[in-house]
């Protein structure tokens, strides 16, 4: 097959297009080439999205496409440009407007009104999601066989956010240095994540196959206690683990998810009971499988050895023990 990935140089449309090689495909990566490199096998052909579509795509038919945007204009431009390829669009769970419903699918969860026109994400925690609303009903209308996929939190080797890192990180400190871990409660509110490498393979599988529809991409729900252990294992770590609330961590001015004295992929109240609590039975039959997260975590940890300029994200080490001396822990 003939494979255009609409970037290729960065976590996941670089995976897409790495898994894709190592398949046998002809792959062109389409991107500006500034914030990285094609995996070895692909062809970048340079295209800046906000310009014309460039003569070197339009010349050559493609058997699919795969796009990871978020702007309306940019999803608009490529399917009028490769109409009869069959399209997989990335887009996110962030698109549905019901995230209080446990259980939820793509066939029950309303989805946001869409935005199309590009807009700032952070002009609205809804306007990422309600853009890439847009930009499915996008390729839906213009393509010839479309496959929408919504991931929640992608997570692995090359994740250039660092909330998932924390964790492999984390741990492995302790495995050096004995002391214990602090961890937010409650410690069993179900989480839903990624591996990125997961996620690409199945895109790849889904352009293979032809496959049509709208899936969520993410692990059935799993208590956050079960994923610290599997995390912890694949780091080789087996330390104390200090449960604290979320009440307590406000006093220490600990904030959820990301950024300084965070501790990410706590998710606390920033999302409702449903937001993480996908049933996503019809994503497995169809061909989604998720690898132990132990073996995410591993890999996390060697890819943040090899690349010591890797994104880091929440609390330090110390703010940490402080908090934890503070307790009299």
């Amino acid at each position: 097959m003939r494979i255009l990935v609409l970037g290729g140089t960065v976590f996941l449309s670089r995976a897409v297009a790495e898994a894709a090689v190592a398949r046998g495909h002809d792959v062109t990566c389409a991107a500006r080439g500034v914030s990285g490199t094609v995996p070895d096998g692909a062809t970048l052909v340079p295209w800046d999205r906000a310009e014309a579509v460039p003569s070197e795509l339009t010349g050559a038919p493609f058997d699919a496409v795969v796009d990871v945007s978020r702007l309306p204009s940019h999803v608009r431009r490529a399917v009028e440009a490769f109409p009869d390829a069959h399209w997989t669009f990335v887009s996110t769970v962030n698109v549905y407007a019901d995230t209080a419903t446990p259980g939820g699918t793509p066939a029950t969860l309303p989805l946001l009104d869409p935005v199309e026109t590009d807009e700032d994400p952070k002009s609205s925690p809804e306007t990422y999601g309600a853009m890439k609303v847009a930009c499915e009903n996008l390729v839906r209308s213009g393509a010839a066989a479309a496959l929408v996929i919504r991931p929640g939190l992608i997570v692995g080797p090359g994740d250039p956010s660092g909330r998932f890192a924390y964790w492999p990180a984390r741990f492995a400190q302790a495995a050096q240095d004995g002391l214990p871990v602090l961890v937010p409660e409650p410690v069993d509110a179900p989480v839903q994540l990624v591996d990125v490498r997961d996620l690409a393979e199945w895109i790849v599988t889904g352009a293979e196959a032809g496959t049509t529809g709208d899936f969520d991409a993410v692990c059935p729900p799993l208590p956050r206690s079960e994923l610290l252990a599997q995390v912890a294992d694949g780091a080789g770590a087996d330390p104390e683990l200090v449960a604290v609330s979320p009440e307590v961590l406000a006093e220490h001015e600990v904030v959820p998810w990301s950024g300084p004295r965070s501790i990410p992929f706590w998710a606390a109240d920033l999302v409702d009971a449903g937001f993480m609590a996908h049933d996503v039975t019809s994503s497995l039959a169809a061909g989604l499988t998720i690898r132990p997260f132990s073996e995410t975590a591993r890999d996390t940890l060697a890819w943040l050895s090899a690349t010591p300029d890797a994104k880091a994200t929440g609390l330090t080490r110390a703010e940490e023990q402080q908090i934890l001396t503070t307790l009299g822990t």
